[in-house]
This record gives structure tokens, sequence and C-alpha cells, in this order.
């Protein structure tokens, strides 16, 4: 199974876990979702079938759904102008984008306490340095959703959680105060969408960049199974680890082994694989009301 993106006549300029990014001119950069699969900081063997372009379509439907609240990278410029001889498969997943200065910093909200909200919360009563009443259980919806940054890591390295002070003093106050209030109100939007649609979307995270007026400007990708948890509402009880739209399966798998979470990673059987792709369709079908087609 392929793992990287196609063949692109472009200089590359940035490799990720699941996206790279081309050059196209000095205003614009094209965007590829590959189907590669990662887990914990590891890009494993294996590829989620058409994984990409559900990513990158469920981002799209995303960004066009909260424009009246911000900007986002997205342009009208079709991949085939860029690249005429791309196929299909390319052109959905792939986006023409602007040109930004990324900021040093990953915009977070938990709307439940999960994770390693859930693990702090046990510690310490609080998550990120934000205390919280006592006797909550896990999965359960917080008082308020919980805006918690992290500063950006080098690759390789991991995102790091800072609290808000830190926040204001890494980009400062105003932008902090705007990208905080932002990103909670995209995620109420969101949360209301996908919750008519039988999903829970228990926490996500947001990239925010500045366009050449020094605005910002939502970036990256929004609101997909890699950057959020989706839960299923019709299954979701407090108190236990919910039924998840991602590649939750995968990791339960790689739990059971033998591996030390680094590189190279172990194959995943076939059926884990297909499992995980379904999901990922469940989940675009529920969040844009349409079937994926890739044709």
């Amino acid at each position: 199974m392929n793992t990287e993106s196609p063949k692109i006549p472009l200089k590359r300029i940035h490799q990720g876990k699941v996206r790279d990014v081309y050059q196209v001119d000095d205003q614009h950069l094209l965007m590829v979702a590959s189907d590669r699969l990662s887990a914990f900081d590891v890009v494993l063997p294996d590829a989620i079938p058409s994984k990409g372009a559900l990513l990158t379509q469920i981002s799209n439907f995303w960004f066009k759904m909260m424009r009246p609240i911000i900007k986002n990278h997205l342009t009208e410029i079709p991949v085939t102008d860029v690249i005429p001889t791309a196929d299909t498969d390319l052109i959905h997943r792939a986006v023409v984008v602007k040109k930004l200065r990324a900021l040093p910093c990953e915009s977070i909200v938990r709307g439940y306490i999960i994770g390693s909200g859930w693990k702090d919360y046990q510690n310490y009563g609080s998550i990120c340095g934000i205390q919280l009443p006592e006797n909550l259980q896990q999965a359960e919806q917080l008082p308020k959703p919980l805006f918690t940054p992290s500063s950006k890591a080098q690759v390789g390295d991991h995102d790091e959680n800072i609290s808000f002070a830190q926040l204001k003093h890494l980009i400062g106050p105003e932008r902090a105060d705007q990208i905080r209030n932002v990103s909670l109100e995209i995620y109420q939007r969101a949360s209301e969408h996908a919750l008519n649609n039988g999903i829970i979307i228990a926490d996500t995270k947001f990239e925010f960049g500045l366009d050449e007026d020094d605005e910002l400007v939502l970036m990256d990708e929004v609101l997909t199974p890699d950057s959020s948890r989706f839960w299923n509402q019709a299954s979701y009880q407090v108190g236990s680890s919910p039924e998840s739209y991602d590649k939750q399966f995968i990791r339960d798998y790689l739990e059971t082994l033998d591996w030390n979470k680094q590189a190279p990673g172990p194959h995943v059987p076939v059926e884990l694989i297909e499992k995980t792709a379904a999901k990922y369709r469940e989940a675009y079908r529920r969040i844009t009301g349409t079937d994926f087609q890739q044709e």
C-alpha cells in the first residue's frame, strides 16, 4: 500500500506526518494530504485508503462554514491551474492555499474530559493549570469549553502545553485574546452542527497564521478526525472511553504489541485498516450530509 503523496512537479518545502507542502509561487502553496497513517508520532508502513482526500474535503467543508467567523487559507485557484496533469485523486486531496506566517502555537479547545486532560484532572484536579469542579468522570462534558494552547515544537519533538499567560508572552496579549475567542466560537458552531448529525466533538486543535495585512487566518486542517476527537453520540456514556471516528482502533492494537513507539513502526492488520477507513467515511457523511465520492 502506497504511503507517499502522488508525484508532484513542484518543489516540496515541507513534509509532515500526513501533509506535504509544495511551493507554487511567492504567494501560494500547494498542500497535499497523503494517506499516510501515523500513531504515537511515528509514520506507520501502511496507509488508510482515501484518507488524504477525506481529510481535505472535511476541512474544506468546515473552512467554508466558518468564513463568517474568520478568514481561511483557501484560495479559489483550482489544483489543475497549478498542475494541469493532476488526476482526480490529487484534485481531491490537494488545495492551493495562501502563503502565511504561521504562528508558533496550536489552539486546543476541550469540551469533554478525556485523554491527557483526564490524566491531568485525576492527578491535579485541573487541566493545563485550569482548576475544575470535583468528581468529574471520564468523558464527561466540561462545565464550559476550555482553551488550552500549546507551543509548536520543532520537527520530531512534542508540542508542549502552555498557559494563557505564556501564550500572551509568545504572541502578544491582543493576538492571544483573539485566538482564544475565535477558537471557542468555531468550536461552539462546529459542535452544534456535529451534534445535530450524531457526532460529539470532544476536543480539537486549530492552527493560525497571519496574512500580508497582519490579519489572523485559519490554516492547515480544521475539525477532521485527525485533529479532533469525534465520538458517536448514540453510544456515548459518561465514565468510559467513547466509540470514536478515528484511528483509535489502531492505537489500541499498537498498545498490545511489544513496540517501543519508535520508528520503524509495525504493520497493521488489513481488517483494522479497513475498519478505520470506514470510520473516516462515516465521519465525512455525517458532517457533510453526503457520501464520499472520489471519481
